[in-house]
């Protein structure tokens, strides 16, 4: 055994390193989401025309390079029936935002490959974690193709992307988010000798709520996407009724009926609404449930959840700003990420306490 090979020993990162790392990781996909927000609030997301994985990272250098980008922008139908006329420095200002929210995905990319093959080298990541850590990095690959072919739905026919398409490209992210979280957590975990458990009978009642409760955050942030895909926020902006209805009016206009829940704007607005009271419910009844385990995350959701449901009434009332539309956004990540971490917490309660 040599120098070099004792001296990488030596200096071997810890499983906590590991976690840290990850959840470095899910605090930057909550920033994508983020911006890929405000991409869509400010209708930039078509405003790249390309996709090109590698190139596509170095913006354009020149006037020349410019006015190339632009013109290819000028050929969609949102520029000649949305944005006729708009100058050079119009198009830049949208283009900035789509190009932050590629660069960013393929700034993940690096951040979790990189750190990956150094961790895997040293063996503070088993090489048994290898297999699940790569399925990490596909998916992420699988997320960037997924934003392509939302963008290229609204590149011929559309001035927008495809409702469905866009609530599959953040469902997409939202589950490397949840994936990437659970993981760093296992790392993290330190079981603390002598800790005392919940009785397994009563726990594995209470992760199947936790569980069921990710779920349920999830479905409503698909629901949110299709909101926003359709700019549904920007009608019936009246709280509790919906202009003084309980249904929009012709929530089944088109057909089939089934059509209506991804391309009606008033029933997506009307199913979302439904899906935040099933969600405070949800919400309250695992706080009611855990409050005897003396559950921090119990607390957090219950209190997360409050704001978010005052996020979107307040975002609705107001006919959604984009900055107060963007803060809705990233609150429901931060929901769905506490949700994952009750669940997790509840799980490890579970299993502390069987045999």
């Amino acid at each position: 055994m040599n120098a070099a090979t004792i001296s990488v020993r030596k200096a071997k990162p810890s499983h906590r390193a590991v976690g840290i790392w990850l959840l470095a990781v899910a605090a930057i996909i909550i920033g994508m989401l983020a911006v890929g927000g405000l991409t869509r609030l400010t209708g930039s997301g078509l405003s790249i025309t390309q996709w090109q994985p590698i190139m596509g990272a170095i913006p354009p250098m020149s006037h020349t390079a410019w006015q190339d980008a632009f013109e290819k922008y000028q050929q969609i139908p949102q520029y000649r029936l949305e944005n006729e006329g708009m100058t050079l420095a119009g198009f830049k200002a949208i283009f900035w935002w789509e190009w932050s929210h590629r660069l960013l995905g393929r700034l993940i990319g690096v951040l979790f490959l990189v750190p990956f093959l150094w961790f895997a080298w040293t063996g503070a990541i088993a090489r048994k974690d290898w297999p699940r850590m790569l399925l990490l990095f596909a998916l992420g690959g699988l997320q960037g193709f997924i934003g392509w072919w939302m963008v290229e739905s609204g590149l011929e026919t559309r001035v927008a992307v495809a409702p469905y398409r866009l609530a599959i490209h953040l469902g997409t992210a939202v589950i490397l988010l949840g994936a990437i979280l659970w993981i760093a957590l296992e790392y993290l975990r330190s079981p603390s000798p002598g800790a005392r458990s919940a009785p397994a009978s009563s726990t594995r009642g209470e992760a199947k709520w936790a569980f069921g409760f990710v779920g349920l955050v999830y479905i409503q942030m698909l629901l949110g996407a299709l909101v926003a895909g359709l700019h549904a926020g920007l009608i019936y902006n009246t709280w509790p009724s919906m202009d003084g209805r309980v249904f929009p009016e012709h929530p089944f206009f088109y057909a089939p009926w089934w059509y209506n829940f991804v391309h009606n704007a008033g029933l997506a607005q009307f199913d979302h609404r439904l899906g935040a009271y099933l969600v405070t419910a949800a919400a309250i009844a695992l706080w009611w449930r855990s409050r005897a385990l003396s559950s921090l995350t119990g607390n957090a959701l219950l209190a997360i959840t409050v704001i978010q449901v005052a996020l979107g009434i307040t975002t609705l009332l107001l006919q959604a700003p984009i900055a107060l539309s963007a803060i809705h956004q990233v609150t429901a990540a931060l929901l769905f990420c506490t949700a994952v971490w009750h669940a997790f917490e509840i799980r490890s309660r579970y299993a502390s306490a069987s045999p």
